[in-house]
């Protein structure tokens, strides 16, 4: 097993505080290790599900000009393909899904053009045209405040500058491509508890945000990893401190993120490895 590149439950428990922290542009659409295994699956998905996985109101200019970006990131140029959009033909290239954000005359920041191959639980066609409000809902604690702050950092955003920022769970297996919880929840309600450390994955979304310097959209990419939780748990410290975020999430938190169905796996896989559950 691999080293998981990601661990952001050394930080704490998932909460709303938008925690997000700029990176060099060298590092934002460099693959991990997973990345060719995960292209293909997604690439598949782009042409054989593409209402599911794609969706635009327009955004035109936006989709062409955010592919640009990807691409030139990767050192590639536009080219004429079987992508139907620029946006996607830039999906199709890289690890990350890729979302776009555009400030409506009233204001608001809506979702206008998306290709989402490995939503976390939601419906992209749910989501399509929803304001930053809408997009939170149903989050616990996603108050207008916490919607005016997010709109101020899009607002504030400047061009050349990515933010980036963590969110986690954990689900049974390990599939990426998840616009329902239930097949899994299903499957840990199947899964004994000796065969947590095996059927448990960590999963970590990885987003970031940078503004188009032209349509001055915001471009929202969110890369899925997916490691065993037998590997993100190697070592005491990883261990205590996942147990630690796993015990600390409030309530609220835990009950959006269902980790009901998987609390007696987690403390399961905890005590296989000897640590306190």
């Amino acid at each position: 097993m691999r080293a998981p590149p990601y661990l952001p439950f050394l930080s704490g428990p998932p909460g709303l505080a938008p925690g997000l922290k700029p990176i060099a542009w060298q590092g934002w659409l460099t693959p991990d290790s997973e990345a060719e295994a995960w292209l293909g699956p997604k690439r598949d998905l782009m042409r054989d599900r593409r209402a599911e996985v794609f969706a635009a109101h327009g955004a035109e200019a936006e989709m062409a000009e955010a592919a640009v970006l990807v691409l030139s990131a990767l050192g590639q140029g536009i080219c004429e393909g079987e992508w139907p959009t620029p946006l996607e033909a830039a999906a199709a290239e890289v690890f990350d899904d890729l979302c776009l954000m555009v400030r409506g005359e009233d204001g608001l920041w809506r979702l206008q053009a998306a290709s989402l191959c490995a939503p976390t639980f939601w419906r992209l066609s749910d989501k399509m045209g929803e304001p930053l409000g809408g997009l939170h809902a149903p989050v616990p604690g996603a108050d207008p405040d916490l919607v005016r702050r997010i709109s101020r950092i899009f607002d504030g955003l400047q061009p050349g500058l990515i933010l980036e920022r963590f969110n986690w769970t954990v689900q049974a297996g390990e599939a990426r491509f998840t616009p329902s919880s239930s097949p899994l929840k299903a499957l840990a309600a199947e899964t004994p508890e000796d065969a947590a450390l095996d059927m448990l994955y960590l999963r970590v979304e990885r987003q970031t945000i940078t503004k188009l310097p032209e349509t001055g959209a915001v471009l929202f990419t969110i890369r899925i990893v997916m490691d065993p939780l037998r590997a993100a748990l190697a070592g005491e410290e990883a261990a205590e401190a996942f147990r630690a975020a796993w015990q600390g999430i409030t309530p609220e938190m835990a009950d959006y993120k269902g980790w009901a169905a998987y609390d007696g796996l987690v403390r399961a896989a905890l005590r296989q490895l000897g640590r306190r559950a």
